[in-house]
């Protein structure tokens, strides 16, 4: 697993705890709804926090 700067640690923990049903194991839906939720204007940035938040609800649905 790679390590990821802190700041997209941090922006996808809260987009997951205020927004919980706005993301699944989807990267595209997530993806959207990032761009949706945020004012990030990177598509780079975007994209790896929607990969982070992917993953985390990958890793959680595995472990229920």
């Amino acid at each position: 697993m790679a390590i990821k700067p802190k700041y997209i640690k941090q922006l996808g923990n809260v987009l997951l705890e205020e927004y919980p049903d706005s993301f699944n194991t989807d990267f595209e839906t997530n993806k959207d709804s990032v761009e949706a939720l945020t004012t990030v204007e990177s598509k780079g940035v975007r994209n790896r926090i929607a990969g982070y938040v992917t993953r985390k609800k990958t890793q959680t649905n595995a472990a229920a």
